[in-house]
């Protein structure tokens, strides 16, 4: 296609593009009824298409194609949702759904159930862990390669609303069927909550949704009550959600009267300064935060709260740096476009927004990809720092902006155990298959175990658990045994086996129970709450931001 060609086509999706935001502009932000120069010119533009183009425009559909396109020439986050899209976008930190309450994974083309959540649909009607559902609503979508997206939208759907499920079970000779309603269905923020010993919590926090707060201080309360007395908070993956509840959060670590996030945007009502008052349950314990390169936006000013107060240890590689905050607005036909409104800023004044250039959105998303390319997330040595954006905490520890949180103690990503074997393996999802497997054959004597140790007393041993793998990857993943390579990443298959055995049997705590057992982040954080490190305040005496290789 002629350059030529190229640019008469893209010219009415482009002009249809900002005569509507142009539209938007003026009804949102005008302040009389006189028309820009700018306006009438698009105007125009837009008059002498629907005019003279070569042939009939549909400008809805090039509105619905531009308006993305043009949002994201603002900034990397301004979005745009049309209305078909926006109930999906919003649902994950809604805090709840409509559907029949179960969590499941795609294995060979079939959907195994992995969990049921109690008191919903599914539970009550007796469906199982282990069930592999083959039909919804008379529709096979066992081996035919159905779409996750289509599943959820088969068994999601309006509140009250029937839907038959058929499921093959392991000891009965036909398919059993169920006819569920669906109700609501609560999305937990908790990924896991458990005591890593007897005085220390852990909790991995996934999203910052509407029920974040609510969840978190029962799951901390819990913990306390279990006899917690210092908690690791782990924020990795953790790309943020709604500020509010990072906000609350914060406060309840904090004494009365520390700076817990400022705002600022084009016009007054959008700046304010948030501060804790001194009503938080959980001020006088010790805490560790752990982070990576996937932890963003909310996540980032609950870090940044607790690493300028002095308050808690960060540790790990460093942040996402987002610091943007987006509005909300509702469009005529229930579309949505969130705009930037606000940048924030961390309590020491620095704003841990990363760069980027209007426009070139594939570069600022590859930026992660970068860091590994530079040696970042093996080495500190490699971190980028702009030593012109340097700040302080409340105890004088020097802080940088502009790209992310840099942690306190910095942490490499764990490539031990990586070798060429393990990555077959990995990316043949065959470890989660010879799990499932495991799990599902054995579930009636595993089922009896109340806790992670006690499953794990039920395991063969680790040479008889990588043996059986082993076999099993050759036979059913045709993969050869490679002895030398095995032997180098035999711990971390086992572990992980073990793990996505333990997330089958008694749910995602255990999974994070036995996969942080040989985490080097978990790890650091542990020795630092038992050794002082994470004692607060926090100063450069105490903390000497040591880098763990």
């Amino acid at each position: 296609m002629s350059k030529d060609r190229k640019y008469l086509l893209a010219l009415p999706l482009v002009a249809a593009a900002f005569m509507v935001i142009g539209l938007w502009t003026g009804f949102y932000f005008s302040k009389g009824d006189d028309k820009s120069d700018a306006r009438e010119k698009l105007d125009e533009v837009f008059s002498v298409i629907e005019e003279h183009y070569v042939e009939p425009v549909s400008f809805d559909s090039l509105v619905e194609m531009a308006l993305p396109e043009l949002l994201a020439n603002l900034d990397p986050h301004s979005s745009y949702f049309a209305k078909s899209e926006r109930e999906a976008a919003n649902r994950d930190l809604e805090g709840s759904f409509f559907g029949i309450g179960i969590q499941f994974q795609m294995l060979d083309d079939t959907l195994n159930v992995i969990e049921t959540i109690a008191g919903a649909a599914a539970d009550e009607a007796g469906m199982l862990p282990g069930d592999r559902i083959i039909e919804v609503d008379g529709k096979n979508i066992a081996g035919n390669q159905t779409s996750e997206k289509d599943i959820f939208s088969m068994l999601r759907g309006p509140e009250g609303t029937e839907v038959n499920v058929k499921v093959k079970r392991s000891n009965s000779v036909k398919p059993l069927s169920f006819d569920l309603i669906r109700t609501e269905v609560p999305v937990s923020p908790i990924d896991a909550s458990y005591l890593v010993n007897d005085t220390i919590g852990y909790i991995r926090l996934g999203k910052f949704a509407d029920n974040t707060y609510s969840e978190f201080l029962q799951a901390l309360a819990q913990l306390r009550y279990d006899g917690a007395k210092a908690y690791i908070i782990d924020l990795r993956g953790n790309g943020g959600g709604y500020m509010n509840p990072s906000v609350l959060i914060s406060n309840e670590f904090l004494p009365a009267g520390k700076l817990i996030v400022m705002t600022k945007g084009l016009h007054a009502i959008d700046n304010s300064v948030l501060f804790s008052d001194g009503s938080g349950s959980f001020a006088n314990e010790n805490i560790v935060v752990l982070v990576d390169e996937f932890t963003a936006s909310s996540s980032e000013i609950f870090a940044g709260a607790m690493q300028d107060n002095d308050r808690g240890l960060i540790i790990g590689r460093r942040t996402f740096g987002k610091g943007l905050v987006q509005r909300s607005f509702e469009l005529p036909d229930s579309s949505e476009m969130r705009l930037t409104v606000q940048r924030y800023y961390t309590p020491s004044g620095r704003c841990i927004q990363k760069t980027y250039k209007a426009g070139h959105n594939g570069e600022y998303e590859t930026e992660i990809f970068d860091r590994y390319d530079r040696g970042e997330i093996f080495s500190a040595d490699s971190v980028k720092v702009d030593s012109t954006l340097i700040f302080h905490t409340t105890t004088g520890r020097p802080v940088y902006g502009g790209g992310g949180i840099i942690p306190d103690i910095f942490v490499p990503s764990d490539t031990s155990g990586v070798t060429n074997y393990y990555i077959k393996v990995a990316n043949a999802g065959l470890l989660r298959k010879f799990a499932y497997e495991y799990a599902d054959l054995n579930r009636d004597r595993l089922n009896e175990s109340r806790t992670t140790n006690e499953l794990l007393n039920m395991l063969p041993s680790d040479n008889v658990l990588l043996q059986s793998f082993v076999n099993y990857a050759q036979t059913k993943g045709k993969v050869t045994p490679r002895p030398y390579y095995i032997n180098i990443s035999a711990p971390l298959i086992v572990n992980q086996i073990k793990a996505l055995i333990a997330r089958d049997i008694v749910g995602m705590d255990g999974y994070f129970e036995i996969i942080n057992s040989t985490d080097p982040v978990m790890l650091e954080a542990i020795r630092q709450l038992e050794t002082g490190g994470a004692a607060f305040p926090l100063t450069d005496k105490e903390n000497d931001t040591s880098n763990v290789e």
